[in-house]
């Protein structure tokens, strides 16, 4: 522990934790050996560091036991929501048709992104595929407390030896869900030029994470993929299912075509699909996550109509007739496209020049009333350093697997920030009276 020496340390709240806990809890051998753990990784960590200096923090961020307890629980509220007949038809009526299909899967790797607020976490978005999982279950396996004073903070080997056998499971879950009992052949982890990606390692990881169970795994540019004979094929073998991780969520570019009908055939497990993308991650869904009345008309419970009301700030369709009421109140909104992803074309309204305004008129956007991110202030070569954070709660199912961090600097989440990066989230548990009382 190497406090602030300005500030006295305080160990009871998440806040103070973040603002005066300078521990540097990353094992960077632990890491390797996360990493690296078949000889066929050999050399990841080291093409991390020399290619992705900022990919990963050296320490970690405290949450409060309420604010876990209200992120599991907005998941399941919207996943609830996202049922119901009403919320469908809407969200599906402006989607492309290949989100019409329903073969079954829900979608892996689900993300629901979160700033911090007094309010409690605000979700700022949500994505279908999130990147970053098996990279942050190696980072949380690789972490070690720096201090007696933390030793409580980080989790047992048997809880971290779970997170890799629940992300395995999630795919055997999508397979089951379209083919039942059939057997699991092959897996295609698909990307455009899978190789330049900035998340490359991650596909390795996966990779050898299927390979080790006995599922046949490849990683491919879209165009190497073709449908012939009612079949979707990679170099010369039937794909049975495909992890995807493109950003054209309908599949309407070319060189995905072979892609699209094989899933429009009922021919491949794909997952995540375009129905996922259109019922959760477009944002256009935060505005009806946000409007209670619509909620109500749908029907949703007062319990879960309670907590989104709580919980997802309000989010407003950019449209002409707004302009003027949008630009007169553009400090206090954040502006992203409807099919965004990675924080690209988003937006501060306090940010915004004449000039974006304009763009953002011209392009198909939301505004949501901004909530500005928590901080995490950290030492960065000797020096005191003050970042920003959101948490990023990984999904399936409704189901929240793991909680991660992304520190940076700037105006979105980045991975070009000295210090920053993903990082281990770690829950302050509550006081032994907190847990005194709840038992009455």
């Amino acid at each position: 522990m190497n406090p602030s020496p300005t500030t006295e340390p305080s160990l009871t709240t998440a806040e103070s934790l973040n603002r005066d806990c300078f521990c540097r809890t990353l094992n960077m051998e632990r890491l390797r050996e996360q990493l690296e753990s078949d000889p066929s990784l050999k050399g990841m960590m080291e093409n991390i560091f020399q290619s992705r200096p900022n990919l990963f923090s050296s320490t970690v961020v405290f949450v409060s036991h309420d604010v876990q307890r209200q992120i599991e629980a907005t998941v399941l509220a919207i996943e609830r929501v996202a049922a119901l007949p009403g919320y469908q038809a809407q969200a599906l009526s402006r989607a492309d048709a290949s989100a019409q299909h329903n073969f079954g899967p829900l979608g892996v790797c689900m993300g629901y992104d979160f700033h911090l607020s007094a309010q409690g976490p605000q979700l700022i978005e949500i994505n279908t595929n999130a990147g970053g999982l098996l990279l942050n279950v190696a980072l949380a396996r690789a972490q070690d407390a720096c201090c007696k004073e933390l030793d409580w903070a980080f989790p047992s080997n048997a809880r971290r030896d779970t997170l890799k056998k629940s992300v395995f499971d999630m795919f055997a879950a999508e397979w089951q869900l379209q083919r039942g009992a059939a057997p699991w052949r092959s897996v295609v982890i698909v990307d455009h030029a899978p190789l330049e990606q900035y998340l490359a390692p991650e596909f390795e990881l996966f990779r050898q994470l299927f390979a080790q169970r006995g599922v046949t795994a490849a990683i491919a540019d879209p165009s190497e993929l073709s449908w012939q004979n009612g079949k979707l094929w990679h170099q010369g073998a039937p794909v049975d299912m495909v992890y995807n991780r493109l950003t054209d969520f309908y599949l309407t570019e070319t060189p995905h075509l072979a892609l699209r009908q094989a899933h429009e055939a009922n021919a491949v497990v794909l997952t995540p699909h375009p129905r996922a993308h259109a019922l959760l991650a477009d944002k256009r869904n935060l505005i009806a996550l946000s409007q209670n009345e619509l909620l109500l008309a749908w029907g949703a419970n007062a319990a879960d109509r309670k907590l989104l009301a709580a919980s997802v700030p309000a989010t407003r369709l950019v449209t002409a007739e707004r302009a003027d009421e949008l630009w007169a109140q553009r400090r206090q909104l954040f502006f992203k496209p409807v099919a965004g992803f990675g924080a690209k074309a988003a937006y501060r309204g306090d940010k915004l020049t004449k000039r974006v305004w304009s763009e953002i008129l011209e392009g198909d956007f939301v505004a949501q009333a901004l909530v500005p991110p928590s901080g995490r202030k950290i030492e960065v070569d000797g020096v005191q350093t003050d970042l920003k954070f959101d948490i990023r709660a990984y999904t399936y199912a409704g189901q929240v697997q793991l909680l991660a961090a992304r520190m940076y600097a700037g105006q979105t989440t980045n991975f070009r920030t000295q210090g920053g990066g993903f990082a281990p989230v770690i829950v302050v548990p509550l006081p032994a009276s907190a847990h005194a009382e709840g038992a009455h």
